[in-house]
């Protein structure tokens, strides 16, 4: 069963940065697309960033500058690494993964998703 648990979130304030990870059994990241979502409290769910199955990168225009996605392939591990946090970005962060690397990472239908780490930043 696959299974994807993130970690690293928490309580920050604004201009500060965390790094989250996600971290798989039963699936392998490397050359599958995985990605990172959020979704703040009344908000749809968006996607943050995602990495698709021949590297090519996703950033919503949102977090462009700000948030890097790097995939460990050693360790087989997600990391968003969040610089500059706005209150804005005060949300649930999910990572997901998925096999089918057809298509953009942007445009998949996620099968695996993590429980989710709360971040919050304060003003």
């Amino acid at each position: 069963e696959v299974q994807l648990v993130e970690s690293g979130g928490g309580l920050v304030q604004t201009g500060g940065s965390l790094r989250l990870s996600c971290t798989a059994s039963e699936f392998t990241f490397d050359k599958h697309p995985i990605a990172w979502f959020r979704q703040a409290p009344g908000k749809e769910r968006e996607t943050v960033s995602c990495i698709s199955s021949d590297g090519g990168t996703y950033y919503a225009d949102s977090v462009k500058g700000r948030f890097t996605i790097a995939s460990d392939n050693a360790d087989n591990t997600l990391y968003l690494q969040m610089n500059s946090l706005k209150p804005e970005d005060t949300a649930v962060y999910y990572c997901a993964a998925d096999y089918w690397g057809a298509a953009p990472c942007l445009l998949v239908p996620y099968d695996y998703w993590g429980q989710g780490t709360q971040v919050t930043v304060s003003s």
